[in-house]
């Protein structure tokens, strides 16, 4: 009976590391919205990480975050560093690119639960009175996060914060 468990166990972590073995390198997650009002008044609410930071869903998730600006006060060069708690981890974002009032290109370089650098684009394209606003993560899938993704779907996940952040940022820009 206990050879008969020891196959069957097997078999299972076989089957696991070889369906994680066929997911791909890297991953991806994007979501969208439509904010009524233009680019130039949200731009500076996503260029400026202390205006980031009042509306970013992951701020929200520990009320005694520790954080730590670096840097410009916006733009190319401006940085934040930060230690939460499980649901924030620690790491650090800093602006790399900076063009207004359409585009704002961050590294997110995380060193708890896991090390990992992705990249955070957002893009700003006006729609007459709107703005349609798109907040992409994208970054390598070592074989490690291939295996956690097998029980963990990355893309709804970290897309559930980005609507949250997406809807703040939203209420923030509209007042």
């Amino acid at each position: 009976m206990l050879k008969i468990i020891g196959i069957v166990v097997a078999v299972l972590v076989a089957g696991v590391l070889l369906h994680a073995a066929n997911k791909p390198d890297t991953f991806s997650v994007q979501r969208s919205a439509s904010i009524q009002a233009p680019p130039e008044r949200i731009f500076p609410l996503i260029n400026d990480l202390r205006a980031f930071n009042t509306w970013n869903p992951y701020e929200k998730k520990d009320p005694n975050l520790k954080g730590r600006y670096s840097g410009p006060a916006s733009g190319k060069g401006a940085g934040y560093a930060f230690e939460g708690n499980k649901d924030v981890g620690k790491g650090s974002i800093e602006i790399l690119e900076s063009s207004s009032p359409s585009k704002v290109t961050m590294r997110l370089s995380m060193v708890e639960p896991f090390t990992v650098q992705n990249r955070v684009e957002f893009t700003l394209v006006p729609n007459g009175g709107a703005t349609n606003v798109t907040w992409a993560m994208q970054g390598p899938a070592p074989f490690l996060a291939k295996i956690v993704h097998v029980f963990i779907d990355m893309d709804q996940m970290v897309g559930s914060d980005f609507e949250a952040g997406l809807a703040s940022l939203k209420a923030a820009a509209e007042k």
